[in-house]
């Protein structure tokens, strides 16, 4: 992502509307239309903002303990009808339940609770997220 890891700064994504719109440009870039967005962690800072702008243009939304979380109200995450599994690890002990304290209020949402794994569930315990992902894409229309 630009400006995460070693990717220089980007001005372009300087702001939430910046974001969504280079997100909005690399899903138009790769012919997606109604794609499944996962989000794990740092990546919240592109997502979010995303799907309260262009929700209605997901199939699915896929938190992953993201950031950014409490920057929104309520309100604004119960407006949104995009399907949601909200998934994070048991030992995940800040990040999974802050988001979830947040990300509750999708009225279309699921939390499937990965055992015995961390903030990084997917990579802790690659078969439980696996499956608990594959369960949500096969149930999308």
């Amino acid at each position: 992502m630009p400006g995460y890891g070693d990717s220089p700064p980007a001005e372009m994504v300087a702001t939430a509307q910046g974001r969504v719109a280079f997100l909005d440009r690399v899903l138009q870039e790769l012919g997606m239309r109604r794609p499944v967005l996962v989000s794990p962690s740092m990546s919240g800072r592109f997502a979010l903002p995303f799907l309260l702008a262009r929700g209605d243009r997901l199939a699915g939304f896929v938190p992953v303990a993201p950031v950014g979380t409490k920057d929104y109200a309520a309100e604004q995450y119960h407006r949104l009808q995009t399907p949601t599994l909200i998934l994070y690890g048991d030992r995940d002990a800040s990040l999974g339940p802050q988001a979830l304290r947040s990300l509750r209020h999708l009225p279309r949402h699921r939390v499937p609770v990965v055992p015995n794994a961390g903030h990084a569930c997917y990579l802790d315990k690659p078969e439980q997220f696996h499956r608990a992902l594959l369960g949500f894409l096969r149930q999308l229309k």
